[in-house]
């Protein structure tokens, strides 16, 4: 779906993190994240509604992990040494920690769980599951990864009173 935007997003349009902030470097407070995702969706929902903009943040998670695992990941690995080097490198980013709790490699699907998550982890809770944007980027993960489609579902998450965020991994047929 793309159209002539003003922005089209690619991993090199991150920019020159440590010319840009020489002083204050790659990391920033968790807090200017969830201010800017939250505002976001805030504003999106006011607009579009609750659906569409669900649908969006599940695009755009799409679109995120499509490009971290073509930039940040080594697809050359088998499945195994895949989820390792991508448990590591959530870790190193501060995305989560990752922790697989059901594989059917033959099936190609997944249950998995992401502890502190970037998106949720710590707020209050409100009875429905908020991590759209990371559906989206878990599967864009694994579609560039396998060249497959995915549906990937979160079953649990720390806004409907869980400790940890789970997600089901299914390949679409």
């Amino acid at each position: 779906m793309e159209t002539n935007t003003k922005y089209n997003f690619e991993w090199k349009n991150l920019g020159d993190l440590n010319l840009g902030r020489p002083n204050l470097g790659t990391n920033t407070h968790l807090a200017v994240y969830r201010l800017m995702q939250y505002t976001m969706r805030d504003v999106i929902e006011k607009h579009l509604g609750p659906e569409k903009t669900n649908e969006l943040f599940v695009e755009a998670g799409f679109k995120a992990g499509t490009e971290f695992c073509k930039n940040a990941l080594d697809c050359s690995l088998g499945f195994n040494e895949f989820v390792a080097n991508l448990t590591v490198t959530l870790e190193k980013f501060g995305i989560g920690v990752l922790r697989i709790e059901k594989a059917d490699l033959e099936k190609m699907s997944l249950v998995l769980t992401v502890s502190e998550d970037l998106d949720c982890s710590g707020l209050p809770v409100i009875g429905v599951a908020v991590c759209d944007y990371d559906e989206g980027f878990i599967a864009g993960i694994m579609h560039y990864y396998t060249g497959k489609d995915f549906k990937v579902k979160e079953i649990d998450c720390w806004c409907t009173g869980d400790r940890t965020c789970r997600f089901t991994v299914d390949l679409l047929n």
